[in-house]
């Protein structure tokens, strides 16, 4: 019989995850099927059975808050906004993972299949930027999972923050690999206009047989390229994000990559290298053991030579990119293919002098 916390490959078609272990703090998980519901086609199985695949869930969570403060060193942001928990592209790296365990669901499938949405996002953004002691500066948006990932086509989320955001005239940096950005141009370049945003696309390989195993409903490198070309298009400053950069299996696309996104349009670029903290390191290396198991011991190898033996090392201003000579041929070559190409490390500053509260229902009009 079929372990249910591991599906077979048929059933997981267009997943990354092979397992779904309990997180952390799901102390009373039980390998007992639970009946998502809302399943979709079903397909043959290996033992000639029809088993449906595993769908998408939605379930709804009433916001008491949004912006979430960091002071962490490693990041150019102090505030993010999220208007979802968990995320359908299904990145088998994604380090936000683990961040589904302290909802008691598994950093595994769950986070890619059973989906928490914040329907009055947008409403408590309004409360919080309209309180007398809030000091502006920008919010970054994507910071742990995909605000265009597939169920904000119905759901709007984001939209709907963006266009607080819009109102206020508050500055914005947005991450994603989702094309839907596309749908927002009309906010995204008005506020550009302004100096009020920017974007980052990340594109992890050109190999679309790769992004499709590794990221897996994710757009795939030639459809994310085309939006930079649009965003570009459209006025609005888009950075290309050569992340996370696997070595030993992506490394060597990191000058193309560049070179792809200054040929869209792209007038930044960052990298990251790939980082396992917790639950991910696990799920890493059984992705690896199915898709490319002859190359599995090399990756983790140069990963650990980075993080001195370990898998991961969460410490401030080594998490990011590690430590090494490894590390260092990487960023040597990432700054040389950015001085070729003219891509700017560094973005100019967004503007924070334009922040003003619009008129409120119930507001004191001015009289005179």
């Amino acid at each position: 019989m079929t372990d249910i916390l591991t599906p077979p490959p048929q059933r997981r078609k267009a997943r990354a995850s092979l397992s779904n272990a309990a997180g952390r703090f799901d102390l009373t998980r039980a390998a007992v099927d639970d009946g998502w519901g809302g399943l979709q086609d079903s397909v043959v199985d290996i033992d000639g059975r029809s088993v449906p695949r595993i769908d998408t869930d939605i379930r709804y969570e009433v916001a008491r808050s949004l912006i979430s403060y960091s002071k962490s060193p490693d990041l150019p942001f102090d505030r993010s906004i999220n208007t979802y928990r968990g995320c359908e592209h299904g990145c088998i790296y994604c380090f936000a993972r683990p961040s589904h365990a302290y909802l008691g669901l598994s950093p595994g499938l769950d986070f890619e299949t059973r989906l928490i949405a914040r329907p009055n996002a947008a409403e408590v953004l309004r409360r919080e930027l309209s309180k007398p002691r809030y000091s502006v500066a920008p919010i970054a948006i994507g910071t742990n999972t995909d605000p265009y990932q597939p169920c904000e086509r119905d759901l709007g989320l984001t939209r709907a923050c963006l266009e607080v955001l819009e109102a206020f005239s508050h500055p914005v940096a947005i991450v994603t690999k989702g094309t839907l950005i596309e749908r927002d141009l009309d906010i995204l370049s008005a506020m550009s206009a302004r100096g009020l945003v920017r974007v980052g696309i990340s594109v992890t390989t050109l190999d679309a047989d790769l992004s499709r195993r590794m990221e897996p409903r994710a757009p795939s490198p030639a459809r994310r390229l085309a939006t930079i070309r649009r965003l570009s298009d459209a006025g609005v400053p888009v950075r290309v994000m050569t992340s996370p950069i696997v070595p030993g299996l992506t490394d060597h696309e990191l000058e193309a990559l560049l070179a792809a996104g200054s040929d869209a349009g792209a007038d930044a670029a960052s990298w990251i290298m790939l980082r396992l903290p917790r639950e991910v390191s696990e799920l890493w290396q059984e992705w690896l053991a199915e898709h490319v198991p002859l190359r599995a011991d090399k990756v983790m190898a140069r990963l650990r030579e980075m993080h001195g033996g370990r898998d991961y090392d969460p410490r401030w201003g080594h998490r990011m990119r590690g430590e090494g000579p490894y590390a260092e041929v990487i960023a040597s070559r990432f700054k040389a293919a950015c001085r070729r190409l003219g891509l700017a490390q560094r973005s100019p500053e967004l503007r924070c002098d334009l922040f003003a509260k619009p008129a409120q229902p119930g507001d004191q009009l001015d009289l005179f």
